[in-house]
């Protein structure tokens, strides 16, 4: 068990002096500071690398909460990815404690207030939808499908099949022969490929699992942060838990298909190598349930 603090203060003409001295007293040997907004836990190098840090039974203590965030929900948010990992949190000039009875009950008076503030915030909207409708002035939400006419034309104009399209953009390969007839109809001089196109999307299911080399070494979340954005996100990558994603993959040919996976899995190894671990990763067809590679 550790005691690991973090510091922010969020302007440059400030510093963190009296904070990195409290978390020194509280018996923090290590100690992550930055000079940041606390708006949100967004974009904070200092804060991200103190979550990777951190491990299970630790606890992380901060002088005040709002050096952590000055929004109810991003709190919320935050205790419970700490609950999920076993983290305690502590504050110290402020009653909050995850291993104190009292502390927990400030905790979840704050859960209570984030709900109110959630409630507050859709009866706002509900009167605003009401006032535009009153006004004539409502239009809703596009049409999910219309929303993405654009793409639709611009996928299709670089040879991918109309299912490749459907299956890339997540609408129906109905609402993609509207979109391309209504665009025929209203740019009758432009031309489509037709059925001639060659690119289909692949879906895959991936099973993604990172270790560390050691009980000594850390590094795995961040490992995996690197993955799904170096390797994944540019396959329109869906995440469905913690080692859990489904990636769709454009390619012409079996082989062009094998060789894209073959790249994604080297290059997952890498990063997870550079920080001194190691993967076990296994990608599947989601219509047959079988091992792709």
């Amino acid at each position: 068990m550790e005691f690991v603090g973090y510091a922010l203060v969020s302007t440059t003409d400030q510093n963190f002096d009296a904070q990195i001295d409290a978390l020194k007293k509280a018996g923090c040997k290590r100690i992550f500071a930055e000079k940041k907004s606390a708006t949100s836990t967004s974009e904070r190098t200092a804060f991200e690398e103190c979550m990777d840090y951190i491990r299970e039974n630790d606890t992380l203590i901060v002088t005040r909460i709002d050096r952590l965030t000055r929004s109810i929900l991003d709190l919320q948010t935050l205790l419970i990815d700490l609950k999920k990992r076993n983290i305690q949190l502590k504050a110290l000039e402020q009653p909050i404690d995850t291993a104190d009875a009292n502390g927990k009950f400030f905790l979840d008076m704050l859960g209570v207030f984030a709900e109110f503030e959630t409630n507050l915030r859709r009866e706002r909207q509900l009167e605003g939808i009401a006032r535009a409708k009153q006004n004539n002035i409502y239009k809703g939400r596009k049409p999910t499908a219309q929303a993405k006419s654009a793409d639709v034309i611009e996928l299709i104009q670089k040879g991918y099949t109309r299912q490749a399209v459907a299956e890339k953009l997540g609408i129906g390969i109905a609402s993609i022969y509207r979109i391309l007839k209504k665009h025929k109809e209203n740019h009758p001089e432009s031309l489509l490929l037709g059925s001639t196109s060659n690119i289909k999307i692949a879906t895959v299911d991936v099973y993604l699992h990172v270790q560390n080399n050691s009980k000594f070494v850390r590094g795995k979340n961040k490992s995996r942060e690197d993955i799904e954005r170096q390797c994944f996100s540019e396959y329109n990558m869906i995440k469905h838990s913690d080692c859990e994603y489904q990636l769709k993959i454009p390619y012409q040919s079996k082989e062009e298909l094998e060789e894209t996976l073959d790249e994604i899995i080297s290059e997952a190894g890498s990063i997870a190598d550079m920080r001194n671990g190691f993967i076990e990763i296994d990608m599947i067809d989601p219509k047959t349930k079988m091992s792709i590679i």
